[in-house]
């Protein structure tokens, strides 16, 4: 099951039980009152507090925290064994950020499933990762156990995406940014799609398409240049 920012999906004309209610009773073939009741339990699951009234609320009458709460009951209501969290913490505040990371991390180890959490917050992936894989233009470009990835990346995409998290270090200095733009989908550089914004590539990068190879234990990297040194 996925589930994404809430304003895209609770619909505004529903109470927040109808919504979850529907899901039950579409895939699982409950009937209406035990759908509700079921509903019930899972707003408590999620820590909607006074889950009665909050169940019988539209979308607009709670908070971004209650609301992002209510998605994730709607996504682990028929017992996914994979939920695919993208990008849930949009538009949360710090504070209620670690509180939804810690309601998914909980429910991950309570329900027993698998979490894919799709994020551009580096932090974030840090905290709640166990493996991670480096997206760009639609490749997988490297991907390590956690620890791995984030002590000694190997990919220029990585490397360039780990320089440009802001830190108390560099408090007052200039935030360095990857040059250039991504590309379009439907219109893909040749070779390695990250190469006219890459520092270190070559003529090679621009005509053959790297294979992603296994460089360490469980760590591969699509790239040619993996043991060419990284400019200061």
């Amino acid at each position: 099951m996925v589930f994404q920012e809430p304003a895209r999906f609770l619909n505004p004309s529903f109470r927040i039980s109808t919504q979850i209610a529907e899901t039950l009773q579409l895939h699982l073939g409950l009937s209406k009152a035990q759908a509700l009741d079921r509903a019930a339990e899972l707003a408590e699951l999620v820590g909607l507090r006074g889950k009665r009234n909050i169940l019988r609320s539209y979308p607009h009458e709670l908070s971004g925290g209650m609301k992002q709460r209510a998605m994730i009951a709607m996504a682990i209501s028929c017992g996914p064994s994979l939920l695919i969290a993208d990008e849930p913490t949009t538009a949360l505040d710090v504070t209620l950020q670690a509180q939804i990371l810690d309601l998914i991390l909980r429910l991950r180890d309570t329900l027993r499933m698998a979490v894919l959490f799709i994020s551009h917050d580096l932090r974030l992936v840090r905290a709640v990762s166990d493996t991670v894989a480096v997206i760009y233009a639609g490749r997988v470009l490297e991907s390590a156990p956690r620890d791995p990835l984030f002590h000694r990346p190997l990919h220029p995409y990585t490397r360039l995406l780990m320089q440009s998290v802001p830190s108390a270090a560099r408090r007052g200095a200039r935030l360095p940014a990857i040059p250039g733009r991504v590309p379009d989908g439907r219109a893909l550089p040749p070779g390695c799609a990250f190469h006219p914004r890459c520092p270190i590539a070559e003529p090679l990068c621009s005509r053959e398409d790297p294979p992603s190879v296994e460089r360490a234990p469980s760590h591969a990297a699509a790239c040619h240049l993996v043991e060419k040194p990284w400019p200061l």
